[in-house]
């Protein structure tokens, strides 16, 4: 038997009706100085709220906010690879936005699989997120792309906001990189320092931003009177590189002085390649990245690159899908080109 006045633990979670009693307050004015509401509650009933639901250990029904709402707080954000670290610069400056606007970020890894992003997209639905960024490599011809349309739009229709990082042909808010003018950048900076001999590594063909990168690539050597040699087209992936540099190596290089890898992750495999093989990377064959993810910055040699403000780009994309009009301008991102020791200055 419980004896007189000893109090029993609670057999069910505290709830909004609990805490508004506890607080001596009205449901409302509990609910809205709980969900952050941006409707102005008094002070003094905002703090006996907030001090209440401690009291009593309550944990707010996200799901019943969700459907009062129609949006949680939210936001989706879907990579390719969540260990690369272009994505996990960019995730960084999703949740820092985030942070200032009192929301939540999840992340879903595509593995650069259409199918897989489709199928992430139509679940994500179901938990009414606020926003869904789209940060994964956008593919030409992709035939799940109506399909994807078709949910983003239907999305949207129910209050959802959808924002894409780099380029994509479908109507939605995106923030633009200017992965064309970099490579061109990085050709003609290359050359200016006497390399007229070249090979590039870079995914299969299709996947925009690879393709973006090497195209403007060609334009810069075209424009200097160099040559690209050779392409080869492994995973756009550490381990991709690494195999596109042993293809290389093992076909002979043949005078090539220079290896450009469409980004920095595949520059790092190439230039563990380089090393295996009993060669020096930066002064046997030299290489080049594009990104500018911290890691560069370290190895040895420390790799040439073309900077992106990798977490500007996911604070820009969140502020974006806000609907912030000043990040809804139309230029592209401005990329840098940093030069460093894996491209020595050619002697004549």
């Amino acid at each position: 038997m419980i004896g007189e006045g000893v109090e029993t633990p609670r057999s069910a979670p505290a709830t909004l009706h609990d805490v508004a009693r506890e607080a001596g307050v009205s449901l409302a004015t509990a609910s809205r100085s709980l969900n952050g509401s941006t409707r102005k509650v008094n002070e003094e009933y905002r703090q006996r709220v907030l001090a209440a639901a401690a009291r009593l250990d309550y944990s707010p029904n996200l799901s019943a906010q969700a459907v009062a709402r129609g949006t949680t707080t939210t936001v989706a954000l879907l990579v390719a690879d969540i260990a690369d670290p272009y994505f996990s610069q960019i995730a960084a400056g999703v949740v820092r936005e985030a942070d200032q606007e009192r929301l939540i970020v999840t992340m879903a890894a595509t593995e650069r699989e259409p199918e897989r992003e489709l199928e992430l997209v139509r679940n994500l639905r179901g938990q009414r997120p606020r926003v869904m960024i789209l940060a994964a490599s956008r593919r030409d011809g992709d035939p799940n792309g109506d399909a994807l349309e078709a949910e983003l739009r239907a999305y949207e229709s129910n209050g959802g906001r959808v924002a894409f990082v780099s380029s994509t042909d479908l109507p939605f808010r995106t923030v633009q990189l200017d992965n064309r003018a970099g490579a061109e950048a990085l050709a003609r900076s290359l050359t200016g320092l006497g390399y007229r001999r070249f090979a590039a590594i870079t995914g299969a063909e299709g996947l925009r931003t690879g393709d973006d990168r090497l195209a403007g690539f060609r334009d810069g050597l075209a424009a200097s009177g160099a040559t690209l040699d050779r392409v080869v087209r492994p995973a756009f992936t550490r381990d991709g590189g690494y195999e596109g540099m042993r293809q290389l190596l093992d076909e002979g290089l043949d005078g090539i002085e220079l290896v450009f890898a469409a980004n920095d992750v595949m520059a790092v495999g190439a230039m563990s390649a380089i090393r295996d093989a009993g060669l020096t990377p930066g002064t046997d064959v030299a290489v080049a990245g594009f990104d500018d993810v911290p890691t560069v910055r370290d190895v040895t040699p420390p790799l040439t690159t073309v900077r992106i403000p990798l977490e500007e780009v996911g604070r820009r994309a969140l502020r974006l899908a806000l609907g912030d009009a000043t990040a809804a301008d139309e230029e592209a991102v401005h990329t840098e080109v940093v030069l460093r020791e894996s491209t020595p200055a050619r002697t004549a």
